[in-house]
């Protein structure tokens, strides 16, 4: 794909941006939860894990070496697993209530599996290797 870095870097950027989103919304104490905000820190900080991982992968975009392209691939499926580990986390019931689920938390999952596939078909030219033989 010829634009599949500049999408990349978009998809990864908007990743980011998501973060800052509300995530669910819990009527029982009346706040909106996003990647750096649960109450008393009950289900972490995902927003520096998503931030600092998006970075990885935009420095592996654009690194053209064939170890940087399945690095890329390696980290991409990281941020996948924990998008949705982190969607379950967000939404599941406790204390018999169900909080409410906000358009962030399906956007973070949404830009996890996009920067998958774009790390699925990465923009690379193999080295030319010419025959010994000259033939």
């Amino acid at each position: 794909m010829k634009y599949s870095k500049w999408i990349g870097l978009l998809i990864y950027f908007s990743l980011i941006g998501v973060c800052f989103m509300p995530w669910t919304y819990h009527a029982d104490l009346n706040k909106y939860f996003n990647g750096f905000f649960s109450q008393n820190d009950v289900y972490g900080k995902p927003g520096k894990f998503f931030i600092i991982f998006s970075c990885i992968c935009m420095l592996l975009i654009f690194i053209p070496k064939l170890w940087a392209k399945f690095s890329h691939l390696f980290f991409a499926g990281i941020i996948m697993a924990y998008a949705l580990k982190t969607y379950h986390l967000f939404t599941s019931s406790y204390n018999a209530y169900t909080p409410e689920k906000q358009p962030g938390i399906y956007l973070l999952v949404l830009f996890s599996i996009l920067s998958f596939v774009t790390a699925l078909f990465p923009e690379y030219k193999a080295p030319f290797n010419s025959p010994k033989g000259g033939r």
